[in-house]
């Protein structure tokens, strides 16, 4: 295959004059196709279970974002499921609608009756799988794969057909598999590494032996992260022939999952300099969408969409991304939909600490800034987390300023039981205006949430943006640690609550939070130190 080089810069510039280099790869696909597969493999995560309004939420997003193809779901396994699929076939996207079938004919009529465009025809391959889960002969297979493909190609379907656990299967009867497929009709192939077994090494030499063996037919990768190397082995078998890549965002999927959508598009954009049809500034946002959906957390230190990707605490770090961000960002966070946070604990340094301040109109002298830093460090060595409400009190305190916050609550009531919808009102001080609002939610902490949002929305738009509840102390009477992350626009700012009543401690930290976030000590006009 021919091996190609070009010039690329991983980081758009911020500050003067960005750093070039040199990769070498060989030839992948002028534009890779993605396929997604969130609301089929991904739903497959234990314990995720979507309804069709989610379903339908999500398949938009994912348009909007720009994937190639949404494998909406299974329709044989539910009514459910069927109705879910309906709902986006009819939509009217712009990426191709595809449903999960098996070998059966029982399995794409029930494809058909949802409307779809395409269907995912997945066959085993291996005899392991064929022993003992098929129980049917190689023959038999290749039997299947025959009738399976022309009845789904006979109802005008476009096939991609899949062979399961392909990986570690015969490989000549791989390629029988598929030569057979495609023989019949099938406008796609997919050789799928079920239990994520590959390494990037034998990746490329297996995709490499597909792509030379039908070389004028798409061929896909799947691959799972069983042994964390699934966007690796992605990345490789693009770069060995494969034109499109199965993927999901967050890298939800059975067991340790599949490979994650936003870190193989990122790498094909930003290391390989390969195009896809993403859009990579809607990836934050889909992710947060996927994880608020599925009830799956992303983990902080995910790679492009976890908590911790844009954020920094360290002062050695923070120094020098301030004075240039490319210092330890491989990737400019607006490029994803994000935006880069700056946190104090026991780790910052003044600098960081200073900027982190100044957004909020915070100007304090060295020496306030000495006593704040040390006040940070002293919390963040007791293992506490100092959130971005902590970090504006101690300056208060430091600075002498008063505590004066635009929001404050003045009465709380939540309705709740096992028959009746959970109900909440609240009454805030909103601007030393009083405001009163009332919303209902899937239980009393959304309820109560909810009711805050909507009484401050006439003045701020604020999201919340992440929720975790811990408990402290042990018993019924256990005190409840809430911590939030809020977004205005931009800006972003975390919170927390404690209390013994988690509905209280989740409005306070909420509360906490918004008021960082409407906090502005220009507009205030509150005396305090000159900017030095």
């Amino acid at each position: 295959m021919e091996t190609k080089s070009f010039i690329f810069n991983v980081v758009p510039p911020n500050k003067g004059e960005p750093k070039w280099g040199i990769v070498l790869l060989n030839a992948f696909p002028k534009k890779v196709r993605i396929f997604d597969t969130t609301l089929r493999d991904g739903e497959q995560t234990p314990g995720v279970s979507l309804t069709p309004d989610s379903k339908l939420r999500i398949a938009k997003s994912l348009d909007k974002l720009g994937v190639d193809v949404i494998e909406a779901g299974f329709p044989a396994v539910s009514e459910g499921e069927t109705e879910a699929v309906k709902l986006i076939a009819k939509e009217g996207l712009r990426a191709e609608v595809c449903s999960f079938v098996r070998g059966t004919k029982s399995d794409i009529d029930a494809a058909l009756k949802c409307d779809t465009q395409s269907v995912h025809l997945v066959i085993p391959t291996s005899d392991l799988h064929l022993q003992y889960k098929l129980k049917k002969t190689r023959e038999e297979v290749l039997k299947l794969v025959e009738e399976s493909v022309q009845y789904a190609k006979d109802h005008g379907l476009v096939v991609e057909l899949s062979a399961e656990d392909a990986t570690r299967s015969e490989f000549n009867f791989v390629k029988e598999f598929f030569a057979k497929g495609i023989s019949v009709g099938a406008n796609r192939i997919c050789p799928c590494d079920t239990v994520g077994v590959l390494t990037p090494e034998k990746s490329y030499k297996f995709f490499s032996d597909m792509s030379k063996t039908f070389k004028d037919t798409i061929i896909s990768a799947h691959c799972h992260d069983d042994f964390g190397m699934g966007v690796a082995n992605s990345i490789a078998a693009l770069r060995a022939g494969a034109h499109q890549v199965h993927a999901t965002i967050n890298g939800l999927g059975e067991r340790a999952g599949n490979a994650a959508l936003e870190e193989v598009v990122m790498a094909l954009h930003l290391i390989h300099g390969v195009k896809t049809g993403i859009n990579t500034k809607l990836i934050y946002g889909t992710s947060q969408l996927v994880s608020r959906l599925t009830g799956i957390m992303i983990q902080p230190n995910k790679a492009i969409v976890g908590e911790n990707a844009f954020t920094h605490e360290s002062g050695i770090h923070t120094h020098a991304i301030l004075s240039h961000p490319s210092t330890y960002e491989p990737i400019s966070p607006e490029i994803v939909g994000v935006t880069r946070r700056l946190v104090a604990g026991k780790h910052a340094g003044s600098h960081g600490i200073r900027a982190s301040l100044e957004t909020i109109g915070l100007h304090p002298t060295d020496e306030q800034l000495k006593e704040i830093s040390m006040r940070v460090k002293t919390v963040g060595d007791k293992g506490k987390k100092v959130t971005d409400a902590d970090l504006m009190a101690v300056a208060e305190a430091v600075m002498g300023l008063p505590q004066t916050r635009p929001i404050n609550l003045e009465e709380l009531t939540v309705v709740t039981g096992d028959k009746v919808t959970s109900t909440a009102s609240v009454r805030l001080k909103l601007n030393n205006k009083v405001v009163s609002e009332a919303a209902t939610g899937l239980g009393p902490v959304d309820a109560a949430i909810k009711a805050v949002r909507k009484a401050i929305l006439v003045v701020e738009p604020i999201h919340l943006e992440q929720y975790h509840v811990k408990a402290i102390t042990g018993g019924t009477d256990a005190m409840v640690e809430v911590i939030v992350r809020l977004r205005k626009g931009d800006r972003t700012a975390t919170a927390m609550g404690v209390r013994e009543d988690i509905v209280m401690a989740s409005v306070e930290a909420v509360i906490s939070g918004m008021n960082v976030l409407m906090a502005n000590y220009n507009k205030r006009g509150d005396k305090q130190a000159e900017k030095p």
